[in-house]
């Protein structure tokens, strides 16, 4: 029995490490091109970097189910040893992929108007990040098969094959924007160059991966053929389920940005540097998350119910074990943190009036951040949707209900009742879909 569990541990971690790995480094990109705008002269390049970044980063965002999707129905396939279906479901998301990106090509005028409409920058700013857009919308394409390519990966249980990407991918952009940046004299478009030669390199290199790692065809063409269409049918709901779960969440944390903005300029300040804690928890917790998807989906594929509960347990230790830690990090050091990401001393202060709530922060949010691994997983996407639809509604009531008597603190008390409706609806759920034997 304890080899078995330490098996299972081992397991968790051989896909949790690589995976945490590749959250961190996700950042470094916009992080990179801030670092190398910010020494151009003109405060108006890291104003287009900033919007142009999140803009890509709310769009691809949205676009998330594609890696989600296909991790928790290549798991369940790779449990049942259906090399067929690994195949296809590889080939379906990809093709789905650049068809998304082939779309954000066509229409980038319309997203791009849309987005600088929403973001309202200066008439400076407006015109470098539309330089920027213009570019690096043509790895699009890229950016989402990346997203096909690791959720296949994370399906087949190999989580160094994506950390792997993640570092090269930076270390291409790294190098491509220093060289265009200084050595050519660009300055956004090398920045943005550099960016769109990174997603093309880290793109050409999943695939390469993948094509290694392939398995061979099981079964003849016509067997395959006939299993298609179903096959295809679960990967539209689970795809569709999903970017309507996102949608929930965008809106949670796009109006808890917009709300922050309304209280002021140091209100919005300390919102940020305290998502920062939330954003350090996540890169960590969703390592673990990832783990529990790959893990839950390939045992409920393979109807080893034993082992899928034992991955279930094994994931919210591991979780627990983060939040104990994150927690008592927050206590003890959370104000030094601040000190690290600012210099400012009226936020610093500021933000101690707020800074409890970043303590609750990994408590409320552990059953969401393991049971979404998990439903992703078994492709409980319905539930997803359920579970992020009714914490949304949670979200918004708490904070008007609140806002006029505790102001900034209704919007922190909403965010915090909306990670742990989040874990507390889908606690329910998951024992009536243990009840009803399937998803």
């Amino acid at each position: 029995m304890n080899r078995r569990l330490n098996d299972s541990d081992r397991q968790i971690l051989r896909i949790a490490v690589p995976s945490i790995v590749s959250n961190i480094t996700v950042p470094l990109l916009g992080l990179v091109d801030t670092a190398i705008t910010g020494h151009l002269g003109a405060t108006a390049y890291i104003g287009a970097i900033a919007v142009g970044s999140m803009l890509f980063n709310v769009i691809y965002w949205l676009f998330a189910f594609l890696r989600m999707g296909t991790s928790g129905l290549t798991a369940q396939a790779y449990g049942q040893r259906d090399n067929d279906e690994c195949r296809s479901l590889l080939k379906r998301s990809l093709t789905m992929a650049f068809t998304i990106g082939a779309a954000l090509i066509v229409l980038q005028l319309t997203v791009r108007q849309l987005g600088l409409l929403i973001m309202g920058p200066t008439d400076e700013v407006r015109r470098l990040t539309t330089t920027y857009f213009s570019i690096c919308v043509y790895g699009a394409p890229a950016m989402l098969g990346i997203f096909s390519l690791n959720g296949w990966f994370i399906g087949m249980q190999n989580a160094r094959a994506p950390m792997v990407v993640a570092i090269a991918q930076n270390i291409v952009n790294i190098v491509v924007s220093l060289i265009l940046v200084y050595g050519f004299g660009m300055k956004v478009e090398g920045v943005a160059t550099g960016t769109l030669v990174a997603q093309w390199a880290g793109f050409a290199m999943a695939a390469l991966l993948a094509y290694k790692n392939i398995p061979a065809a099981s079964s003849p063409a016509r067997e395959r053929s006939a299993r298609s269409s179903a096959s295809r049918s679960s990967l539209w709901r689970v795809n569709r389920d999903i970017f309507l779960r996102t949608l929930c969440l965008v809106s949670v944390l796009l109006f808890f940005t917009s709300a922050g903005s309304r209280q002021g300029d140091v209100i919005l300040a300390v919102n940020t540097l305290l998502m920062q804690l939330y954003l350090l928890v996540s890169y960590v917790m969703d390592g673990f998350a990832n783990a529990a998807e790959a893990m839950s989906g390939k045992y409920w594929g393979a109807r080893n119910m034993l082992a899928f509960r034992q991955t279930v347990t094994h994931s919210f230790a591991w979780g627990s074990f983060c939040t104990a830690l994150f927690t008592l990090l927050y206590i003890v050091a959370g104000s030094n943190i601040l000190q690290l990401l600012t210099d400012q001393q009226m936020v610093i202060s500021a933000a101690a009036d707020y800074l409890r709530w970043a303590w609750l922060v990994p408590v409320c949010s552990i059953g969401a951040f393991v049971w979404d691994g998990v439903f992703i997983g078994i492709t409980a996407s319905r539930q997803m949707l359920c579970s992020s639809f009714l914490a949304a509604v949670v979200f918004f009531s708490i904070f008007f209900f609140c806002e006029d008597s505790f102001h900034n603190h209704a919007l922190w008390l909403a965010f915090v009742a909306y990670m742990f409706t989040r874990g507390a609806v889908q606690t329910f759920l998951y024992k009536r879909i243990l009840n009803a034997g399937k998803t």
